[in-house]
């Protein structure tokens, strides 16, 4: 019961965000085209469960209106990054369709949180 809780949580904050991201991607051609990129390794929860500070993202993400998010999760654990949550093995895209601000709890950054300012652009 303890582990839907933040799924819950996460669930509802994407509810909330809806009109502020879209989670489309792609164009008309089939290639897509990820202005932010970032992956997190097979083997970063143990890392951060041994101690070892992690930092796979920046603190603060700036991000256009527009602009496509990719994060491949090759983890075998999920992992919180502000209002996205990304399972083991999945990958999450969201294109950001109007501006604002999100954050929150990071669980691949060593000081525990993240923002994304998504202006326009």
């Amino acid at each position: 019961m303890r582990r839907l809780r933040p799924v819950a949580l996460v669930t509802l904050v994407l509810l909330a965000l809806g009109s502020g991201c879209d989670g489309s991607g792609g164009d008309a051609g089939g290639e897509i085209r990820y202005d932010h990129d970032y992956l997190i390794p097979e083997g970063t929860g143990e890392r951060i469960e041994a101690g070892e500070r992690i930092d796979l993202i920046p603190a603060r993400l700036d991000v256009k209106v527009g602009d496509m998010l990719r994060i491949v999760n090759q983890d075998d654990r999920g992992h919180l990054l502000g209002p996205f949550f990304v399972g083991p093995g999945e990958t999450l895209t969201q294109r950001f369709s109007t501006p604002g601000r999100f954050g929150g709890a990071c669980s691949i950054r060593s000081d525990g949180e993240v923002t994304i300012i998504v202006t326009e652009g």
